[in-house]
C-alpha cells in the first residue's frame, strides 16, 4: 500500500507541520512507537523472528504481561506479525512486517541518539532538579517567614 500524501498547511508562525498537523491520529502512532517496550521489541525483531520466551529473555526488565500487551498492540498496528506453526505443540513466532521493517530504521536511530546523549540528559535533569528544588525551598522558606510575621489570626 502506498503512503498517503498530506496537504501541507502552514501554521500562523510560518512553520509547516506537514503530515504532523493531524495531531490526534499521529499522536496515537507516536505514543506506540515511542513507548520504551515497543522500541526494544522492534530493535530485537529487526535481527529476525523470535519466539515469545526468547524475546522475554532478550529484553531486560519486561514482564510477561507487558510483552504480551506490547506485541498485541504492535500486531494491531501492522508492525509485527504473529505466526503459529502447525507443530505439536504449536509454536508462535513473531517477526517485523514490511511496515515494521520500515519503522525499525528511525526507531534504532532514536535509540542510538538516546544512548549517545544519555549523559547529557542526566546532567540536564540533575541541574533542573537542583534549580527547582532550590526555588521550591526558597518559596517554602518565604512562605514560612510570611506566616511567622503575619499578626492576623488564621
Amino acid at each position: 500500500m502506498a503512503a498517503k500524501t498530506h496537504k501541507s498547511v502552514p501554521r500562523s508562525d510560518g512553520h509547516d507541520l506537514g503530515p504532523l498537523k493531524d495531531t490526534r491520529r499521529v499522536s496515537r502512532v507516536l505514543a506506540r512507537v515511542g513507548d520504551k517496550w515497543s522500541v526494544l521489541v522492534i530493535a530485537l525483531l529487526r535481527a529476525g523472528p523470535h519466539r515469545f520466551n526468547g524475546m522475554r529473555r532478550g529484553i531486560e526488565g519486561i514482564s510477561q504481561q507487558m510483552l504480551t500487551r506490547t506485541l498485541r498492540a504492535l500486531e494491531r498496528d501492522g508492525v509485527v506479525s504473529r505466526v503459529i506453526s502447525p507443530a505439536s505443540p504449536p509454536q508462535v513466532v513473531y517477526a517485523l512486517t514490511a511496515l515494521g521493517q520500515s519503522l525499525s530504521q528511525p526507531v534504532l536511530a532514536l535509540g542510538r541518539w538516546a544512548c549517545e546523549h544519555i549523559d547529557e540528559i542526566d546532567d540536564a535533569q540533575r541541574r533542573f532538579d537542583a534549580r527547582t528544588a532550590l526555588a521550591d525551598g526558597d518559596a517554602a522558606a518565604a512562605g514560612r517567614s510570611v506566616e511567622a510575621s503575619d499578626p492576623t489570626p488564621g
